[in-house]
């Protein structure tokens, strides 16, 4: 399917974690196109946290996508828990995160998103310490003895309005992230 190319893409292992018979499991892994070692069928609720226990002390950060009550234990042990909007009460309050439609390729745009976010953060955490470090040793004099330059408080005041807009500014680029 477009949503396991893409997620594989991303250089993201997707698995088939079920309570169903491994026959059904083997149907949909086979329509999904995934091998059959990222099978896991018919396993419990208290199964599918510790399966997913087992993938994070393997050193997996693991995602888990589900919609009904007997994912809620899995939801809540992964790292990520994503419950579909059409879900059962219990999965949506255990979740993370809710989409809000039961489309899964919303869970690329999640990852994307997330991802956006994180980098944007970066950048503007890099911009308001490069700010600071320069602004506030030349405010405090540094270059003084050297050019004679002192930046004076005004002049001061501006840059760090101008280091706030900026990291302002360069968060509402997200909203250029393409669906």
């Amino acid at each position: 399917t477009p949503t396991v190319d893409r997620l594989r893409q991303m250089n993201l292992r997707v698995m088939l974690l079920t309570g169903d018979r491994i026959e059904a499991a083997r149907a949909i892994a086979n329509n999904l196109g995934l091998h059959s070692d990222d099978i896991l069928a018919g396993v419990s609720p208290k199964g599918k946290a510790a399966a997913i226990q087992k993938l994070q002390s393997q050193n997996y950060n693991v995602a888990m996508i589900g919609d009904g009550i007997n994912d809620a234990p899995a939801l809540a042990q992964a790292d990520v828990g994503i419950a579909l909007q059409a879900g059962t009460d219990v999965a949506m309050e255990t979740a993370s995160i809710v989409l809000m439609r039961t489309q899964l390729t919303d869970v690329v745009v999640a990852i994307e998103l997330s991802r956006a976010t994180f980098n944007k953060i970066r950048q503007n955490l890099f911009w308001a310490f490069a700010y600071n470090v320069c602004g506030i040793p030349i405010a405090a004099g540094v270059l003084l003895p050297i050019s004679g330059f002192v930046l004076n408080p005004a002049a001061a005041g501006a840059l760090m309005a101008f280091s706030s807009v900026s990291v302002v500014t360069n968060s509402l680029l997200l909203r250029r992230l393409k669906k």
